[in-house]
């Protein structure tokens, strides 16, 4: 059984995960591997839910975790937690956008829009796996 103080770092796997699927959606499609990359993308977004639910309950149930460290990390963390977060409010939109243009048949204009979504995207879930390592592990609330 997952106990709400575990979900940090199923979170942080989660967002392992998608970035794995994504990377793999980008590879399938680079080599003309559309049916393989249409599901690799779905999966990605359904690995995205699963997160964003997990990060709901838990935020929900811990309330927020106070960052212990002091020193130069403190503005190194705060600097990839603020993108980080401004990020992820901007990619839910662009992962939609993208998928709905897709999902239509226009692919020109889904691959116009997944050159900005797919960066995005790993940025995000890249900087989701640092917040929880420097946030959880490295400086931990006591």
């Amino acid at each position: 059984m997952v106990s709400v103080s575990d979900l940090p770092a199923v979170n942080a796997t989660l967002n392992g995960i998608s970035a794995i699927l994504v990377i793999a959606g980008f590879v399938a499609i680079k080599n003309g591997r559309r049916d393989l990359h249409r599901r690799l993308m779905l999966s990605a977004i359904g690995v995205g839910v699963l997160f964003l639910a997990s990060y709901l309950y838990y935020h929900s149930h811990a309330g927020t975790t106070r960052f212990m460290g002091q020193g130069w990390i403190r503005p190194v963390y705060f600097s990839i937690l603020l993108s980080h977060t401004v990020l992820a409010a901007v990619i839910v939109p662009l992962i939609i956008a993208t998928v709905i243009i897709a999902l239509r048949g226009k692919f020109t204009g889904h691959k116009r829009i997944a050159r900005v979504t797919l960066p995005l995207w790993l940025y995000v879930s890249v900087t989701g796996i640092l917040v929880y390592l420097i946030l959880y592990q490295l400086y931990p609330a006591v």
